[in-house]
Order: structure tokens, then C-alpha cells, then sequence
């Protein structure tokens, strides 16, 4: 939504050991490489890039099998060894938990900022508790956070229906005192066009989750301000 608006976007998928943002944004292919051994970003639009683990890989299906330090390597190389250019956002996805991956990155971008995203269910939330206080411990700022899988409206009677259960994270971004962004519906939509590699086809077909993700959007951009 942002490269939508307009902005200059880099993706950065830090998941190395199941990085999926690649098939998400439908890219394919291995990245080059400049003279000056810069990696290429592979551009999904023209204000759009992404890096991926799963770009330097033949196979897609191949293990990676890294301790922390081969990790934390690599995701200092892709943030500072790729030819990003001039960028608006820098988007990192990282794995859930608060392992190397988040670590390394905070390390690497002191001025980094977190955004937290979580499903509503009791055993998801627990895990962001300890993400959110990881990010104090390490003090990095915490933009919000966003419940996904929420409720949606039933396709036949319009009713409201929850996968999980619904208000999770709006309560615990009360209960530890952090912004919170809104919930993204559950949309069966979504998923086919994630699995297609064709999330920015996504319009009318899924206006329920396509408005609250703007919301979200319009909240972050708003948080982010000067």
C-alpha cells in the first residue's frame, strides 16, 4: 500500500531459515550481483524491491542449517551490502520470537522501529509480550501493534465470525502500554493471492481486509512523521 501511494519501498525478508516473502510478492530468480559486488534487489514495481534468502537459493526447497553468527552475517550483508538506492521504507519481516534475526537488525539500524503483529489466540499473544519487552530491553521504539486473522463478516448472512477469538491484541496493546495499529480481517482472498504470488492485485475482492490494512497504513505513516 505504501509503493502504492507512491513511496520508494525496499522489502527485506531476515526469515532465513523459512523466508516466504519471496513467493509471496511472486519473485523469482536468483539476484544479481553489481561490479562493486553489490547485490541487486529484484524490483516487483519500479518503486518496489525485495530481498529474500529465498533469492540466493536454487532450490527452493533447500534447508538452511546456520548458527547466529553465519545469520547475523548475511543480514548485515543485506542491509548494507545491497544496492538499495534511495528508499522512503525499509520494511523488515522478521521470524516471531526475539532470536538473532531481530537482534541483528536492531544492531545493525540503531534508529530501526518495531511494529508487532500478532493473531488474537491466548498462545500467540504470550510470545508478543515477550516481543514487545524485548524491544525495551533493547530500546527499540515500538511503532504498534496489529492484530491479524481477525473477525470477518460470514460471505452468506454478513455476520461477524472470529477464527480465534477477537479483541486479543487490542487488549494487550493496552495492557503493555503500546499504540494499537487495528485488526486485519481473515479473508480467504488474501491467502489465494499470497499463495499466487500476486498480493498487489488485491482491490475490490477483499475490500474489508484492503480498508483496514489502510487504516493500519494510514496510522503508521502518521507515527512515522517527522
Amino acid at each position: 500500500r505504501l509503493a502504492a501511494a507512491g513511496h520508494r519501498v525496499g522489502l527485506l525478508d531476515v526469515d532465513i531459515h523459512g523466508p516466504s516473502l519471496a513467493g509471496i510478492m511472486g519473485v523469482k530468480g536468483l539476484m544479481d550481483v553489481t561490479e562493486d559486488k553489490k547485490v541487486c534487489p529484484i524490483k516487483v514495481q519500479d518503486n518496489l524491491k525485495v530481498v529474500s534468502m529465498q533469492s540466493l537459493m536454487r532450490d527452493s526447497d533447500q534447508a538452511v542449517i546456520w548458527r547466529g553468527p553465519a545469520k547475523s552475517g548475511v543480514i548485515r550483508q543485506f542491509i548494507g551490502d545491497v544496492q538499495w538506492d534511495s528508499l522512503d521504507f525499509l520494511i523488515i519481516d522478521a521470524p516471531p520470537g526475539t532470536g538473532d534475526e531481530p537482534l541483528s537488525v536492531a544492531q545493525t539500524i540503531p534508529e530501526a522501529k518495531a511494529v508487532i503483529v500478532t493473531t488474537p489466540q491466548d498462545v500467540a499473544l504470550s510470545d508478543v509480550r515477550k516481543s514487545i519487552n524485548f524491544c525495551r530491553v533493547i530500546q527499540m521504539d515500538v511503532i504498534g501493534l496489529i492484530e491479524n486473522m481477525g473477525p470477518f463478516a460470514c460471505p452468506c448472512c454478513g455476520e461477524s465470525l472470529s477464527l480465534f477469538k477477537s479483541g486479543g491484541g487490542q487488549a494487550t496493546a493496552e495492557k503493555m502500554r503500546v499504540p494499537f495499529l487495528g485488526t486485519l480481517p481473515f479473508d480467504a482472498k488474501v491467502v489465494q493471492a499470497c499463495d499466487a504470488g500476486q498480493p498487489m492485485r488485491l482491490q475490490s475482492d477483499a475490500s474489508q481486509f484492503i480498508s483496514a490494512l489502510d487504516g493500519v497504513v494510514s496510522k503508521l505513516r502518521a507515527a512515522l512523521s517527522p
